[in-house]
């Protein structure tokens, strides 16, 4: 399958929301990803419900909204009234996984969980079938621009193995310190989607970042 990209707008101005998100939807970028951070999970707190709302009466491309926060089942059904397509918890986060995974399914979106770098990929093992997403951290969430972690390579290449082992239709997702330097490599250790943050918004040509990102 082709790769998919979804921008980070954590990573966008603020000052001017509407021109990058229009920036995005007339690019080849295939989901907006929006991190919902709530500082006591992550260290930093980004935006809420009223700013996704927003986002969604503009953009033209599903919203893969990523829930940094502790008791996400509390706001799943928010969520989804603001506009969400996809919606990824942390697996550090949820007592009761396999109910959270199916409350966000009964939705009809795509549910997924998120890793962080420090979480082993196999404590997926039994919950794997129903996950449409698991979202791979390849740095320590909370703040953008961070450096990259090597180990996420080996990590995704595991994922893959547990995934073809079960003949699921997971994607992989990666989250932090994506460039156009590592894209190809991680896209040979098995993810399909990439999240971009500093690498599409600081570029001097955000639009031909993305194409070269689908590319590589």
């Amino acid at each position: 399958m082709n790769t998919i990209i979804a921008p980070s707008i954590l990573s966008a101005d603020f000052s001017n929301l509407s021109k990058d998100i229009e920036m995005i939807n007339n690019s080849e970028a295939d989901w907006f990803h929006l991190d919902v951070m709530d500082g006591v999970f992550v260290p930093n707190i980004s935006f809420g419900f009223p700013v996704i709302k927003a986002i969604s009466k503009i953009a033209k491309k599903p919203l893969d909204v990523h829930l940094m926060i502790i008791n996400p089942d509390k706001y799943i059904e928010e969520s989804v009234k603001v506009g969400a397509g996809i919606i990824t918890v942390h697996y550090e986060t949820c007592t009761h996984l396999h109910r959270t995974i199916q409350k966000i399914r009964d939705f009809n979106i795509k549910a997924g969980v998120v890793l962080n770098p420090h979480t082993p990929v196999l404590v997926l093992e039994d919950i794997l079938e129903i996950c449409d997403i698991v979202l791979i951290m390849s740095v320590n969430p909370g703040f953008g621009g961070q450096k990259f972690i090597e180990k996420t390579y080996s990590k995704i290449s595991k994922l893959k193995e547990m995934i073809e082992k079960d003949s699921c239709n997971t994607l992989i997702e990666v989250d932090g310190g994506v460039t156009l330097e590592n894209a190809s490599k991680l896209i040979k250790a098995g993810a399909n989607v990439l999240v971009a943050g500093n690498t599409v918004f600081s570029s001097k040509n955000p639009i031909k970042t993305i194409s070269e990102l689908k590319k590589a």
